[in-house]
């Protein structure tokens, strides 16, 4: 196949068949959906996010006993359980460990580098991305501001221009806005060792997200998806991308609330962002667990208006690269034609 000499990297650094990630997604990323990723041929993460780390202890282990195939945990560098996060997963030896949420200390890195992981970062700009190689990240995952939930302030395709284009040193991974074979070709093709797709995957017969989150997706148009505004810097939230609906009218109200508080001296900044999080964190739940898709958080990134249908997650994989392919066979038709 002609996507085969595109997935060296990818498949050389991450271990499984196909350099297709799965992002970590709280209340979705759960060991059933990311061992069937993995089972599929994908890469899958667990969302370590808030949960307390025997919890996570557990998810761990339950995945391995679901597959035997690589995957990774996200850890969230400003949770209040991360510390413990971090020596939870060295302890038992995580092949592949992801910094997300903030930027993680030298020391972090390195720590996860001597327990024998690889380490992943996210790299919303371009000198965070430098910053990052500099402290030994092994691979960076670039996430431009059309992905699902938090979200960094660039777009990918200006993402692409300024890191993937400049950065060698490292596996370069790519995500936001991303749901065809096509794209992911093309995408490869101008260097990315693979890509992740969060979107794409909540519709997969495998996710457990309650049918009315999945129907929400399906409807939803790509504009629908809406990042969450910041009022004042004495709050820097970071932006979400969700469905519209009456929920992001009420973290709206939320972010006024906390800040009346800090004018007061009511709460601190520390309080107040921890506020926002939880906010967040139980809003999704609402949504993905219970149904609730008037208030709860419909989490969504652009590419929802590509994800139309629910299938097998092997039939999206699947799909993935046989479009890849085609796509990399119709452009060597059109270039081998083209007279000089």
């Amino acid at each position: 196949m002609l996507i085969d000499r595109f997935l060296t990297q990818g498949r050389e650094f991450l271990g499984s068949r196909y350099p297709i990630m799965c992002g970590a997604m709280t209340w979705v990323s759960d060991p059933g959906l990311v061992s069937a990723v993995g089972n599929a041929g994908g890469f899958g993460l667990l969302a370590g996010g808030n949960a307390p780390a025997e919890i996570l202890r557990q998810q761990i282990e339950e995945t391995r006993r679901l597959t035997d195939q690589p995957f990774g945990v996200n850890m969230i560098t400003l949770a209040p359980a991360y510390r413990e996060h971090l020596d939870l997963v060295c302890d038992m030896g995580l092949d592949f460990i992801v910094f997300a949420g903030g930027i993680p200390r030298k020391s972090d890195i390195q720590q996860a580098k001597a327990c024998g992981g690889r380490v992943v970062c996210f790299a919303p700009t371009a000198p965070l991305a430098l910053n990052l190689i500099d402290r030994g990240a092994d691979a960076l995952i670039l996430e431009g501001s059309e992905a699902g939930g938090h979200i960094g302030p660039v777009a990918l395709s200006v993402l692409i221009q300024q890191i993937l284009f400049e950065v060698d040193s490292v596996p370069v991974f790519v995500a936001g806005g991303i749901a065809t074979g096509r794209m992911m070709a093309h995408l490869l093709m101008m260097g990315a060792a693979g890509v992740q797709m969060g979107t794409r995957f909540i519709m997969s017969e495998e996710c457990k997200a309650h049918p009315n989150f999945k129907e929400a997706f399906r409807k939803a148009k790509a504009k629908d998806a809406v990042a969450t505004p910041s009022f004042d810097s004495r709050l820097p939230v970071i932006p979400v991308r969700a469905l519209k609906n009456a929920g992001t009218i009420e973290f709206a109200k939320l972010q006024i609330e906390l800040l009346q508080k800090l004018d007061s001296d009511l709460i601190d900044r520390k309080l107040a962002l921890y506020a926002v999080e939880n906010f967040w964190v139980g809003a999704l739940k609402d949504a993905v667990i219970d149904g609730d898709i008037t208030k709860g958080s419909l989490m969504a990134g652009q590419s929802v208006g590509l994800a139309d249908e629910v299938k097998p997650l092997k039939g999206i994989i699947d799909e993935m690269v046989e479009h890849a392919e085609a796509e990399l066979k119709r452009l060597k038709g059109v270039l081998s034609t083209r007279k000089p």
